[in-house]
């Protein structure tokens, strides 16, 4: 099993297969529009500006189960990303990253990612998933995690 046997509702409300991106590096991130850590986007976005070429895919999944931080439609979510941080990478529509009503793909990324480079459970927007090119998740990053940290892991998965 892997990330690409999943699926999910795009923010325009399409259903996308994560097979679409096998092959590149994804960097998943479960997100939200009114969060002290909602300046992550602009980083994120850096990233994806600086590696899409090279095979990066940041994936971003609004969620409003903390502090109910992202209480909006998908319309204003992606009106909010476009025209204050000028997202261009997917967002999906909002979902659950815990509990009974946990996204699938949330749940297998929770219970695969290595033990030694997993942080704990989701404890907040932001948290950060990196998938390799074959589907597997291989870290997961605290909510607090500045997405320019993760520059060099994600140069390393990019190499391989």
């Amino acid at each position: 099993m892997s990330v690409y046997d999943f699926s999910a509702k795009t923010i325009d409300g399409t259903e996308k297969s994560l097979a679409d991106y096998k092959g590149k590096v994804l960097l998943i991130v479960n997100t939200a529009s009114a969060c002290g850590l909602t300046p992550h986007y602009k980083g994120l976005q850096a990233l994806y500006d600086k590696y899409k070429d090279q095979g990066l895919v940041v994936l971003g999944f609004p969620c409003n189960q903390f502090g109910g931080q992202e209480p909006g439609t998908e319309e204003e979510i992606k009106s909010f990303c476009e025209l204050k941080y000028q997202v261009t990478f997917p967002m999906f529509a909002k979902i659950d990253v815990k509990g009974e009503n946990a996204h699938p793909l949330y749940t297998y990324l929770v219970n695969n990612v290595p033990a030694d480079s997993r942080t704990g459970d989701i404890e907040w927007n932001f948290v950060k998933f990196l998938v390799n090119r074959d589907g597997e998740p291989v870290k997961q990053f605290s909510a607090r995690t500045e997405p320019e940290a993760l520059e060099e892991d994600i140069k390393a998965l990019l190499s391989k």
